[in-house]
């Protein structure tokens, strides 16, 4: 996601990552967390290293943990094409973006009218694992104005050349992935721990975010009056927004963020 231009996320799908990476050290230094934060909910510590850098790390309640584990395990699954349900699910996708065009087969050139990058969605998917479709389905069966808004490219003056709605989905959970640290055993970050509060009040805050997210990038892009070499600059300026919002002291659910007031059903 650095060169510019580039829509390509790659991410491992493995089910052995390696979560244990809580960035602790021997000779660390404990402070307390602020009241603020604490008063959400969240247990947090900061960690000095003997390089002197620190960041947060905050201890989950039973709750929040296991839904993490749910979660993580989401992120884990790799689309199989193998699979009745995968493939099931990516029809499902195609009747609920075009449900008056039939699709041929699950490899054909019609994928490209959704913006992926071939016939064969699933060599797309690899950058964002099974969640990537997951996420843009329920987006779809959740948020159906919106999701038809997106890509059809329906609202604002749009670019001669526009981001590939797909590909940009794809990229979104990604993104959602990294900024939030989903991959760690404990959340590192206070964007991250805050969200593991709304996850263990809604399993499906996830999808939820993406939703949101996904509205709020296409909202900065008319906004800016970007073309396609400028999709990494907007989704920046997504990630900082979206950072902002969840860290607001007032917001109690996904659904009282600023931007979730985007969407449309």
């Amino acid at each position: 996601m650095e060169d510019r231009g580039s829509f390509v996320a790659v991410r491992r799908i493995s089910h052995s990552l390696d979560r244990n990476n809580t960035c602790n050290s021997t000779s660390a230094e404990v402070v307390a967390g602020s009241a603020a934060w604490l008063g959400r909910g969240l247990s947090c510590v900061c960690v000095q290293g003997r390089e002197g850098d620190s960041r947060p790390s905050f201890d989950l309640t039973p709750a929040q943990e296991h839904c993490l584990q749910r979660l993580q395990h989401r992120l884990d699954l790799a689309y199989d094409s193998s699979l009745p349900e995968h493939r099931e699910a990516l029809m499902a996708l195609w009747k609920a973006a075009f449900p008056e065009e039939e699709l041929s087969d699950l490899i054909s050139e019609q994928w490209k009218e959704m913006g992926w990058q071939g016939k064969d969605p699933s060599t797309d998917f690899r950058g964002g694992g099974y969640i990537s479709l997951e996420n843009l389905l329920y987006f779809a069966r959740n948020f159906p104005k919106s999701f038809q808004d997106l890509l059809r490219k329906q609202e604002g003056v749009r670019a001669m050349w526009e981001y590939p709605f797909a590909v940009a989905g794809v990229n979104i959970t990604f993104m959602l992935i990294q900024m939030l640290d989903l991959e760690a055993v404990k959340p590192r970050s206070f964007v991250g721990a805050t969200f593991l509060k709304f996850l263990s009040e809604n399993e499906s805050a996830f999808d939820l975010l993406y939703c949101i997210t996904f509205k709020l990038m296409d909202h900065l892009w008319l906004a800016m009056h970007a073309s396609y070499m400028d999709f990494n600059a907007v989704m920046k300026s997504t990630r900082r927004q979206l950072e902002r919002e969840l860290l607001q002291e007032d917001i109690t659910r996904l659904e009282e963020l600023p931007s979730y007031n985007l969407l449309s059903r």
